[in-house]
């Protein structure tokens, strides 16, 4: 029976550790024609109830705090907490199986008006009452199912700004890259905007199949526009689509503005950071969430790496604006300042999340900072106003030409930047003697893998021979991102622990490693000398060869850059069918909230919880049990005096985690 289970566990592993490795911002893909269907269609269910205070934006608010004043669950009362509601989309029987397969439920619910408003994963639009999760009214944006997009279908969240006449316009992004408007109280198209409510984003090149180009992350509200950045698949080619962002009028839909984090002219503030004449490449892309910090009038961007990920001698220098919390004046998208956390990035290495507008108090001071989390387990603490790191930042030298590198025409940056403080979450090196395995065999060939690689530690650069990558590209941190405790200046962040073989295959062998390969990914790089073979680094019985934990949840106070907590996130029950739980962690992904009442809310993990942590000591004092996978940000509002709980807990098929078209709310009993 152990053998059994443990098989079970191993196989489903394996497959969301192929999942994760989509967990940026796509990769390649079938080839096909792209197509685009503008239509729409809205049916309404009306029922009246009055407005309270909730969650209002993606993140909590347009700062990404994640952040609740409400205080009525707390560690004390937790353990009555229960489901007061659950409510069926109805996906998983009226939509294709083929379409289900792709599937990724990430959405976090808002609050607008008297509606609880979220999007699915095949971009429609659904408005509950808050108190019974009644449905009010749902939109189908009616986009293109037969698409294969880079990142599967994705809708994280949705935004909304409030109008002259007092009501709301909802705005989302689809899958088919289109940026939708409809009215919040009916969930109507606004014909104002665009074309009745629909803007078509202008990619300004042909795409290689339908998906390389998605909208995966909620667009942003600033005054009187709505900006929205874009996921693009991974390592199809170097002269890949732009990634810039675009702001619109949120009236009419108008383009105000786009910034493109990649130089198109000689001109640009950053064109020396790419040297050997102006780039072709693509991508740079904001895939994950942006703030807004309103009276400052700046959006701040999280870029990704250049295409393709793993070669860049066809753009030498440190490729600023990629890579970089970027501080843009909303008003005309010009540069106020970046900090960029990779140069020259060769790792798949973006900035997966949200950059976190937090307001530090220490005695009677306060200071504005942005905290970002990356994929290589570091948190970046940022004056907001300046960019300047509130901790020492170094350049610190990486094995930017070890012995025997051959890779042609690729020029490493001999440094990176490293903060002194907070000191990395997870680990970003794996030696022989940290192989794990279940059994001395396991182990000892986890041991020879490790060995055999390149392996020099973070940043060791990829190679023909191949190379060990840690944190592999799935993070450290990936787009739940973190939420922040104003009362103890703590942010709160989960991450995940394994490890990469990455190895570069000469373009004229990609094809014939295809047959060698096949079940690996393999990416051709077109344009490029070098395509690309990407592996986790797993034992014969499917298992990490890193040492758990492999999922974790940690407390950082940003004021002194010290590690208050940090516990294991995740058992092993949903994966043997409950017939072994161990506290080993799982990879994750979801981001965590936190309440004044003293408590962290967070899914993530591969088994099928809602868990409480108590934000003081880190220690789980509630977990409720989902229809599905929670692989989804939570949130909390307060209705009729009661405070609510709520999680899309639809599961993911390539994480292995059940399945479901649910989204949850618990509550104390009424």
């Amino acid at each position: 029976m152990m053998k059994r289970t443990l098989s079970i566990f191993l196989g489903l592993i394996g497959l969301f550790v192929a999942w994760l490795i989509l967990a940026g911002d796509g990769v390649w893909s079938l080839l096909g024609t792209h197509r685009l269907d503008i239509s729409g269609t809205a049916t309404v269910y009306t029922e009246i109830q009055d407005e309270q205070n909730g969650w209002s934006a993606y993140g909590g608010d347009e700062r990404g705090t994640r952040y609740s004043t409400l205080q009525q669950i707390t560690p004390e009362n937790i353990q009555e907490l229960e489901i007061a509601w659950s409510f069926s989309t109805g996906d998983q029987t009226t939509r294709p199986a083929d379409v289900l397969k792709r599937m990724a439920p990430e959405s976090t619910p808002i609050i607008v008006g008297d509606a609880l408003v979220f999007c699915t994963a095949v971009n429609e639009l659904i408005a509950l009452n808050p108190a019974s999760g009644v449905l009010r009214w749902r939109y189908d944006s009616e986009i293109n199912l037969d698409q294969r997009p880079a990142n599967q279908f994705v809708c994280r969240g949705i935004a909304q700004r409030k109008n002259n006449d007092g009501g709301s316009t909802v705005f989302m992004g689809t899958n088919d890259g289109r940026l939708v408007a409809v009215d919040g109280e009916t969930g109507s198209p606004r014909s104002g905007f665009g074309d009745n409510g629909v803007v078509v984003l202008d990619v300004e090149k042909d795409l290689l199949w339908p998906g390389e180009f998605q909208i995966t992350s909620p667009p942003v509200v600033a005054g009187d526009l709505i900006i929205v950045g874009s996921a693009i698949g991974d390592n199809a080619r170097v002269e890949a689509p732009s990634g810039a962002v675009r702001a619109y009028d949120a009236d009419t839909g108008a383009l105000r503005w786009t910034f493109d984090p990649i130089p198109r002219s000689p001109m640009s503030s950053n064109a020396t950071d790419w040297q050997g004449g102006l780039p072709s490449e693509g991508h740079a892309n904001a895939w994950a969430p942006m703030s807004v910090d309103i009276e400052r009038r700046l959006v701040f961007v999280p870029t990704s790496s250049p295409s393709p990920d793993f070669y860049g001698g066809l753009r030498p220098g440190d490729n600023r604006y990629s890579n970089s919390i970027v501080a843009l004046d909303f008003t005309t998208g010009e540069v106020r300042w970046a900090f960029q956390t990779v140069h020259h990035d060769v790792w798949d290495y973006d900035l997966p999340a949200q950059p976190g507008l937090y307001t530090l108090t220490v005695g009677e001071t306060q200071r504005d900072v942005v905290a970002q989390a990356t994929k290589t387990g570091f948190i970046f603490v940022l004056d907001r106003e300046t960019g300047e790191p509130v901790f020492e930042e170094q350049e610190v030298p990486v094995p930017a030409n070890p012995e025997g590198y051959d890779v042609i025409g690729e020029a490493l940056s001999p440094t990176q930047p490293i903060p002194t403080r907070p000191a990395a979450l997870i680990p970003q090196s794996v030696a022989p003697r940290d192989a794990w395995g279940l059994t001395a065999i396991d182990k000892m060939i986890c041991r020879r893998k490790i060995r055999a690689a390149d392996n020099f530690g973070l940043f060791t650069p990829p190679t023909t021979r191949g190379m060990l990558m840690v944190p592999f590209t799935g993070g450290g941190a990936n787009w739940g991102g973190t939420a922040f405790d104003p009362e103890r200046n703590l942010v709160i962040v989960n991450m995940s622990n394994m490890a990469h073989h990455i190895q570069l295959i000469p373009e004229a062998n990609i094809e014939a490693m295809r047959e060698v390969f096949h079940d690996s990914e393999l990416s051709p790089q077109t344009g490029a000398p070098y395509g690309m073979k990407r592996e986790t680094l797993l034992s014969p019985l499917g298992l990490p060869c890193t040492r758990p934990p492999w999922g974790i949840i940690a407390a950082v106070d940003i004021s002194t850059g010290e590690i208050v907590w940090r516990k294991t996130l995740g058992t092993t029950e949903d994966l043997t069918d409950g017939a072994v739980s161990l506290k080993l962690g799982t990879p994750n992904v979801g981001g965590p909230i936190v309440t004044k009442g003293g408590l962290v809310f967070i899914g993530a993990a591969m088994d099928d919880y809602l868990r409480a942590f108590d934000v003081k000591t880190g220690q789980e004092v509630w977990k409720g049990r989902l229809p599905g996978g929670g692989q989804a940000t939570p949130m909390t509002y307060e209705w009729n005096d009661r405070q609510f709980v709520v999680i899309f807990a639809g599961g993911q098929p390539r994480m292995g985690t059940r399945t479901s078209d649910e989204i949850v709310a618990f509550a104390l009993p009424d």
